[in-house]
C-alpha cells in the first residue's frame, strides 16, 4: 500500500523534473537544484544532514550539499524518486512515513508556490488529518522561537498552542496551510491571522519559525 510519504516523494520528484534545475523556490537563496541536493543529502548523508539542526555542523553540511548540487540535476531527481539505500533508516516504511511525509509535502509546496500561477492542491481529509497529527506533535518545536504567543486553529475549532506568550496571535486554516505557516512559509500559507496588529506583523516577518 502506498504511503503519504511515498506519494509526496513522487510528486516532488515529478515537479522538480518538470521545473528544471533553475526554477525558484520558497527557500531563500535556493533554486530547485539546491533544494533537490538538500533532499538527497538528508537521506543519503546523515553525517552531514545533522547540520540542519546542530549549528556547529552547519558549515560542513552546506559544503556537502553544495557538492551534491554540482552533480547532474537528472541524477539528483532520480535519487529522490528511487529513495534512500536499504541501509538507510529512511528505507523503513514506518520511519519514511514519520520523517518524510511533512518534509516532502513542504518542499513540494516550496516549488509549487514559488510560481506566480500556482493554485492550491485539494488534499483529502485523511491526509489533512495526518498533517494535523504531525503538527500537534511538533508545534512546540517549530514555534519555540516565535516572537509572540502562537495558537494554530483548524476551521472546526481544534487548536494547538505552538508558543506560549503574550500578545497572542491565532492562525486559522486547514492543517496543510497551518503547517506551511509554522514551518516558516508565512506569506505563502492560505490562513486567517487574528490578533494585535503589531504582533501579527512581528510574526509574519520573523524567520524563526520552523526547525
Amino acid at each position: 500500500m502506498s504511503t503519504h510519504a511515498k506519494r509526496e516523494r513522487l510528486l516532488l520528484a515529478d515537479l522538480l523534473e518538470a521545473e528544471g534545475p533553475d526554477a525558484p523556490t520558497l527557500c531563500e537563496g535556493w533554486k530547485t537544484r539546491d533544494l533537490a541536493a538538500h533532499v538527497v543529502v538528508r537521506e543519503r548523508r546523515p553525517d552531514a544532514a545533522a547540520g540542519a539542526v546542530i549549528k556547529p555542523l552547519a558549515a560542513r553540511a552546506e559544503r556537502v550539499r553544495a557538492d551534491f548540487a554540482a552533480k547532474p540535476y537528472e541524477e539528483l531527481v532520480r535519487l529522490i524518486r528511487t529513495g534512500p539505500p536499504r541501509v538507510s533508516p529512511f528505507s523503513l516504511k514506518q520511519i519514511d512515513e514519520a520523517a518524510n511525509t511533512v518534509e516532502f509535502y513542504v518542499h513540494t509546496e516550496d516549488v509549487r508556490r514559488a510560481r506566480p500561477d500556482f493554485s492550491r492542491r485539494e488534499l483529502d481529509p485523511v491526509f489533512q488529518d495526518t498533517l494535523w497529527s504531525n503538527l500537534e506533535r511538533t508545534a512546540r518545536l517549530v514555534g519555540r522561537k516565535a516572537p509572540v504567543g502562537l495558537v494554530l486553529r483548524r476551521p472546526d475549532g481544534r487548536t494547538v498552542v505552538a508558543h506560549r506568550g503574550t500578545p497572542v496571535v491565532t492562525v486559522t486554516g486547514e492543517p496543510s496551510e497551518l503547517l506551511l505557516f509554522a514551518y516558516g512559509r508565512q506569506n505563502a500559507a492560505d490562513v486567517e491571522v487574528d490578533g494585535d496588529k503589531e504582533a501579527i506583523a512581528r510574526l509574519q516577518e520573523t524567520k524563526q519559525l520552523g526547525i
